[in-house]
């Protein structure tokens, strides 16, 4: 397993979720790319690397995606916590 090289940037809030999604699953990002592909997504190894890495942005298609593939909620690769409606 490779170190990260540069810094974690600022583009996205997701990336670091998704990395973390990603290992929880035991999923290697070849395998994240191939389901992102299956859905129409097409993005190649040096673009989820620069996106969990946080320095590209993504697009809302993508994150619907990284969402359904991961079994993860949105809000969830937002940072966001679900409030109960009151």
């Amino acid at each position: 397993m490779r170190l990260r090289k540069q810094a974690l940037g600022n583009r996205n809030l997701v990336g670091a979720k998704v990395e973390t999604a990603r290992k929880k699953k035991g999923m290697k990002q070849k395998e994240l790319l191939a389901q992102l592909q299956v859905r129409g997504v097409d993005m190649n190894a040096s673009g989820l690397s620069k996106l969990e890495g946080q320095i590209r942005f993504v697009t809302d298609i993508e994150l619907a995606a990284l969402a359904d593939i991961l079994e993860v909620s949105v809000d969830y690769l937002l940072g966001r916590e679900i409030k109960e409606l009151r």
